[in-house]
């Protein structure tokens, strides 16, 4: 078998694909690529159209995929951002373009292609939202039935109605995500559903795909940072796999250095980074206007802070303002429109440049999780409406001279 589980925590190796956590020990488990077996190098990849699947040589399942052609997103590059926040090159890996409209799509390609190898009946999850958009939607694809947990009242519309309309059963839950993900894993662990939050390995490493594709895209060249909003951690964990996958393999000859960003509100992983410790201490009551990364918990926070260790990054909070001011400056410079836990990422880029983590010679990849329609109330809440005027081109010509 090209590829096994092991446990980040304990390091023991295992090859039961229906495993999601270490039988030992309790602990997270990470799919690990046996590179030896693993027979390509760049040309495989390059002769095929981009996209998820176009690595399927690197991920973690053998049947027909249950595929909506995620994956293939752009790779923008924002010359007037990059000058307005100083850096010599910034380019903005725009997760939104996905199916669902966040890069969850790239996990649950693969994590639900496994719950149907394994003959799962339920699958489930947690969500803040996006995760319950994208598996509700995969679920539908592949006509298994889904059930999502989300905390009552603090999901953003765009993505609760995605639940809703594919299909889902959707429970609200009187609590936070961390309590309704603490419910699924228990129904996980008693063999009523099959989770698919990110302490499933399989829907891990479909998120590394996010680095093969940057990594494709820039010809083989490597940035020197790349900057990523963290909420349950899984993301910018397995991004930074993606890139030691493609080291190991000899496709590429350098590594980036991986930067997160939390809100000031949610932000356990920065705590670690600046204190030193080896984990977090939990937020209990996690608050912040980016509902994506309203995470006061997030389960991956040991891989995450290995990522960010290993290669040499840091991690910085950011302000409510600091991102939906982010948020507006990327639509408004770059004409690119996310969701305010995206545009975490260039808020938090600007710090980094401030406080000489990233250098103004450097060439930086902001990855942007979500597409800005998942919660348009909060478009609204900060954008006035004009009063309406007359029909008349003579008081609308005065309107724009006046501008």
């Amino acid at each position: 078998m090209r590829y096994a589980l092991e446990c980040v925590h304990c390091g023991r190796v295992f090859e039961d694909d229906s495993l999601v956590r270490c039988p030992e020990c309790g602990g997270l488990l990470e799919v690990t690529l046996r590179y030896d077996e693993i027979d390509v190098d760049r040309s495989t990849f390059e002769s095929r159209g981009l996209g998820v699947w176009t690595f399927r040589e690197l991920l973690p399942v053998d049947e027909e995929p249950v595929t909506m052609s995620e994956g293939g997103t752009g790779l923008h590059p924002c010359d007037r951002l990059a000058e307005e926040v100083g850096v010599s090159s910034l380019q903005v890996k725009n997760e939104g373009e996905n199916p669902t409209g966040s890069f969850k799509d790239r996990g649950m390609t693969v994590g639900v292609t496994k719950a149907r190898e394994l003959g799962a009946e339920v699958v489930a999850c947690a969500s803040t939202g996006n995760t319950s958009a994208s598996l509700a939607a995969y679920a539908a694809r592949a006509g298994i039935r889904c059930v999502v947990l989300l905390p009552a009242g603090k999901v953003a519309l765009g993505k609760l109605a995605q639940a809703l309309f594919h299909g889902a059963e959707v429970i609200p839950v009187d609590g936070n995500f961390d309590d309704a993900l603490s419910v699924v894993k228990r129904l996980a662990d008693e063999g009523l559903v099959y989770i698919l939050n990110s302490v499933n390995p399989f829907r891990l490493s479909g998120q590394r795909t996010i680095a093969y594709e940057i990594c494709l895209q820039r010809g083989w060249d490597v940035p020197d940072a790349v900057v990523v909003p963290v909420g349950n951690a899984g993301n910018i964990s397995a991004i930074w796999q993606g890139f030691l996958d493609l080291y190991e393999l000899g496709l590429i000859e350098d590594l980036p250095r991986m930067y997160g960003v939390q809100a000031e509100g949610a932000k356990p992983v920065v705590e670690a980074i600046r204190s030193g410790a080896e984990d977090i201490e939990p937020d209990p009551e996690p608050e912040t206007v980016a509902t994506a990364i309203r995470i006061g918990d997030p389960v991956n926070a040991v891989k995450a802070l290995r990522a960010i260790r290993c290669s040499g990054g840091w991690a910085v909070a950011v302000s409510d303002e600091e991102i939906l001011a982010a948020q507006r400056e990327l639509a408004t410079t770059e004409g690119i429109f996310v969701e305010p836990a995206s545009a975490a990422s260039i808020a938090g880029l600007r710090k980094f440049v401030d406080m000489g983590e990233i250098g103004g010679d450097e060439d930086v990849v902001c990855v942007t999780t979500g597409h800005g329609l998942k919660d348009p109330e909060i478009v609204m809440k900060t954008c006035e409406l004009p009063e309406p005027v007359p029909p008349d081109p003579e008081v609308i010509a005065e309107r724009i001279k006046g501008a």
